[in-house]
């Protein structure tokens, strides 16, 4: 009991364990949505010659041991700098699964911060305080634990990714910014996405949708300014706006459309990576409110 705020070690086990599967669910979940704009799907490989869905699974099975650890780590309040050393070691991993292919590096960060908070979240709530895992508590668990070592995470030396090439040439945000905000991307614009359309009725299916073209209409997503520069960014905002306007998935005709725009951005190679990742953490998130924890 001396580990974890007060959270016994079978606890913390079975909790990691737990938050481990669904972070891998909510990639699954990604992966096997359909249609969606240029990414690779169990369709097809949208606009990659890169990629197939087969390379995505062994990233995801790559990844099985690292939610689980960095979920511990939450628990034990660890730093930055902890974190950031299992993040570097999934990537490696997840590297040598692909064959040196960049599958899930955003949904490493993204939704390993997102475990780590959760592992904080479990770990007050069994010390006796107050902490229900609902979404903002999530959120402000993230910022209260480690808000300042992201933002200082956010203006160290570029790494040399495509991302943050694009990021630097074109002003646009990344993933270490949105992390250093506490995903508000996720939390204030996927994710009430999503609950709206399950609130209305909707499947997770059609949410997962609706979700995925408000980011798309939201973020700098430097995956398409690499691709397609400022021409290739204002197109995807573009097409995921006049969705998301003509009211998503409640338009009788929304699969023909989302399908439409998914063969323009696969004729444009273009590829919104970075909405996928903050997709899959919605899911994530969506996924650790609703679920029975020990």
């Amino acid at each position: 009991m001396s580990s974890g705020h007060g959270l016994g070690s079978a606890r913390r086990r079975v909790a990691s364990h737990q938050a481990a599967r669904l972070a891998l669910r909510a990639l699954y979940a990604e992966l096997a949505l359909y249609p969606k704009p240029g990414l690779v799907s169990l369709i097809d490989n949208g606009s990659h010659d890169d990629m197939t869905a087969l390379t995505f699974m062994r990233s995801l099975f790559s990844l099985r041991h690292y939610f689980a650890a960095i979920c511990l780590a939450g628990m034990d309040a660890a730093p930055f700098a902890r974190l950031k050393q299992l993040g570097m070691a999934a990537e490696r991993r997840m590297m040598a699964a692909t064959g040196g292919v960049n599958t899930h590096r955003g949904a490493i960060f993204g939704l390993g911060m997102l475990c780590a908070a959760l592992g904080r979240q479990l770990a007050r709530r069994n010390a006796g305080l107050a902490a229900k895992v609902d979404p903002a508590s999530l959120r402000a668990a993230l910022l209260d634990g480690w808000g300042a070592a992201l933002a200082a995470h956010t203006l160290a030396a570029p790494d040399g990714s495509h991302g943050q090439r694009a990021a630097q040439l074109h002003s646009a945000s990344g993933a270490r910014e949105e992390a250093a905000l506490g995903l508000p991307s996720v939390f204030l614009v996927g994710l009430p996405a999503l609950q709206a359309t399950l609130a209305r009725g909707g499947g997770m299916h059609h949410a997962r949708i609706d979700a995925l073209f408000a980011l798309m209409a939201h973020v700098s997503d430097t995956n398409v300014l690499h691709r397609g520069g400022a021409a290739g960014a204002s197109m995807v905002r573009d097409r995921a706006r006049e969705f998301v306007e003509l009211g998503g998935t409640r338009q009788p005709d929304w699969h023909a459309r989302a399908l439409d725009t998914h063969r323009l951005f696969v004729r444009h190679r273009l590829s919104p990576g970075g909405a996928a990742d903050l997709l899959a953490a919605c899911c994530l998130v969506q996924a650790f409110s609703v679920h029975a924890w020990p």
